[in-house]
């Protein structure tokens, strides 16, 4: 179940983030998940919640938002909704081999909510995750 590693790698990242802000408890995290990402998102709560144990988000609710995929046509310019199961030839002009998917594939921590420790003195109670390398998405 790769829902468990995926789960893990945003505890680790959220418990880097909350660790250099100060943060005592981590209340809720919010993703977007592509509904291409191939992530079960039952499965990813039921794995966040025991990755959490023991860590500062520990209790901590996941708030998980589905990304829509999109493709666009090269050819002739079209867009739509690829859907599921995924739909990639273009409906517009027939064509599958100049297809771009710009949406769906998405794997990312959007925000996080913590609240201050007590040696800290401006903490932010939502503060943005770092730049860093997407969640490598495992097939």
């Amino acid at each position: 179940m790769h829902e468990m590693s995926i789960a893990m790698a945003v505890v680790g990242q959220v418990e880097e983030a909350a660790e250099a802000g100060g943060a005592s408890t981590v209340t809720s995290v919010r993703l977007h998940v592509g509904e291409l990402a191939g992530v079960v998102p039952d499965a990813l709560a039921f794995c966040f919640e025991l990755a959490c144990a023991g860590t500062v988000l520990e209790g901590a609710e996941l708030v998980t938002e589905t990304v829509a995929a999109r493709a666009h046509c090269r050819s002739c310019t079209g867009e739509w909704a690829v859907g599921m199961p995924p739909r990639l030839v273009c409906p517009g002009c027939g064509r599958a081999t100049d297809v771009e998917l710009l949406t769906g594939r998405e794997l990312q921590i959007l925000s996080v909510q913590w609240e201050d420790g007590p040696g800290s003195e401006h903490a932010p109670a939502i503060a943005p995750t770092p730049a860093r390398e997407p969640i490598p998405e495992e097939r």
